[in-house]
């Protein structure tokens, strides 16, 4: 995510490397490369010249801190004024109405609308635990209608049929008349979209907005388009009462033109971001954590809810204590890559680790990658259960067996059981006493429903900057 504009904005900060204060020439230098990395990203002109000057004028004069490089505190002052840019801080979906909370989202053609409103349905059913309801307004397009009432059927929430026959105000009309009386607390719909926006579309979003009242109005914008999605979503904010945007594609958007310009053109909030294509792949927006991983200081925090979200406590604990008794198989193996393509795989780990901005892409593509994490896994499940535990069983025609039933070759499978030699090799020098911090750890994260506190693990008690 944002990875071009992570790198263009290191190289911008090498100005200051190396210089025992800050001068009015090194600031200068070091803010024109911030300024050609900005544009670069496709960030709109009237929000960097908004964010330059707030840095320029803070920046002369600027006190360093004690323990701080003079780089150091350039970045941490362009740190602040970038995430107040983007929002400061978070915003999340106002639902404090008498049930059911209508929420409307609109957007154009093609912006991922339709996707959004089932993720935002099962965020809203995981993690706030609530009932909802979805309608589909769109009449223009009947496989509109069809793919939200199979998305709905995916992640079992209620959906509310409609037909390309009848009118959107009557179905959001009737739609909400049901979620009232089976009790939902939540009520999404999905409004038409259009491949621009136009008058006909305003019309129908404000007669629908009379019918039923939304407490939240969300505007679904492709961050891929970059500062176009900003126009795109102010157009949109002049016309109707818009209480936030829904940012989708930003695991595909290497340049963050639109993070860095919505709110401050629109004067709404980003609330969400699509990270991905499958359901789950909703995250609230954190402007303070967005701006951490653009500079390339990771984001921890999102990493450690992502873990308390998605990994099976009960089985890692049960994986550690095998481990504490020098114990480690191909199906603990597996397990392990499981839960991490769950998480979004390595690629979306590290760009949450802190310094992860700094390695060169070369030693970064040397990691396990997703594809390979997936050819892994098939060719442990083409294994039977007693050569994942007994792998010196391993040998010439079932190597061949193994490598025919997960669709590679026998150099795949070699590679696999060498990292596992690797692997098993590792935890058995952590047997013993090596494993009893972790024990712990794990302990504290069954009793707490949540990760330990991270402040008080080894390099996490303060922000390193990495420059």
């Amino acid at each position: 995510m944002f990875d071009n504009l992570t790198d263009r904005l290191s190289n911008s900060f090498k100005a200051l490397q190396g210089k025992n204060k800050l001068s009015e020439g090194n600031i200068k230098e070091a803010i024109r490369e911030v300024r050609r990395s900005l544009l670069e990203a496709d960030v709109a002109l009237d929000v960097i010249k908004y964010f330059i000057e707030r840095v320029q004028t803070k920046a002369v004069g600027l006190k360093v801190g004690e323990g701080l490089s003079p780089s150091q505190a350039f970045v941490k002052l362009v740190e602040s004024e970038l995430t107040d840019v983007i929002g400061g801080q978070t915003e999340s979906l106002n639902l404090s109405t008498q049930p059911p909370a209508v929420v409307m989202v609109a957007g154009l053609q093609g912006s991922g609308k339709t996707t959004s409103i089932a993720k935002l349905a099962r965020f809203l059913k995981e993690e706030q635990k609530k009932k909802v309801l979805v309608v589909s307004a769109d009449v223009y397009r009947p496989a509109a209608i069809e793919q939200l009432k199979v998305l709905a059927e995916q992640i079992d929430v209620d959906f509310f049929p409609s037909t390309i026959d009848d009118k959107p105000e009557k179905i959001v009309s009737d739609a909400k008349k049901q979620a009232q009386s089976q009790f939902h607390d939540v009520l999404l719909v999905d409004t038409a979209g259009r491949l621009a926006i136009d008058e006909q579309m305003m019309s129908e979003i404000q007669l629908l907005q009379k019918k039923v009242n939304p407490i939240e109005t969300l505007f679904v914008v492709d961050s891929m388009t970059g500062q176009d999605a900003a126009h795109t979503a102010k157009a949109f904010s002049d016309k109707l009462p818009l209480t936030g945007v829904i940012l989708t594609k930003t695991d595909g958007d290497a340049r963050g033109g639109a993070a860095l310009s919505v709110r401050h053109i629109t004067g709404k909030p980003i609330k969400f971001m699509g990270v991905g294509e499958k359901t789950d792949a909703l995250e609230p927006f954190h402007p303070d954590r967005i701006v951490s991983r653009i500079l390339g200081m990771g984001d921890v925090l999102s990493l450690v809810d992502e873990i308390s979200k998605k990994v099976d406590h009960k089985k890692a604990q049960k994986n550690v204590q095998k481990m504490a008794k020098g114990r480690f198989d191909l199906d603990d193996m597996r397990d392990q890559l499981m839960q991490m393509q769950e998480m979004g795989g390595m690629g979306a780990l590290m760009d949450k680790l802190p310094g992860m901005g700094q390695i060169p892409q070369s030693v970064k593509n040397q990691v396990i990658g997703d594809s390979e994490s997936s050819r892994m896994i098939a060719i442990i499940n083409s294994m039977t259960p007693k050569e994942r535990n007994h792998v010196n069983l391993i040998k010439g025609s079932r190597k061949k067996r193994i490598a025919n039933g997960s669709g590679t070759d026998v150099q795949h499978v070699n590679k696999l059981l060498k990292q596992f030699e690797k692997m098993q090799k590792t935890m058995k020098k952590m047997k013993g006493g090596k494993m009893k911090k972790m024990m712990q750890q794990m302990g504290d994260m069954q009793g707490q429903g949540g990760m330990p506190d991270m402040s008080k693990m080894p390099g996490f008690g303060n922000k390193k900057f990495p420059f």
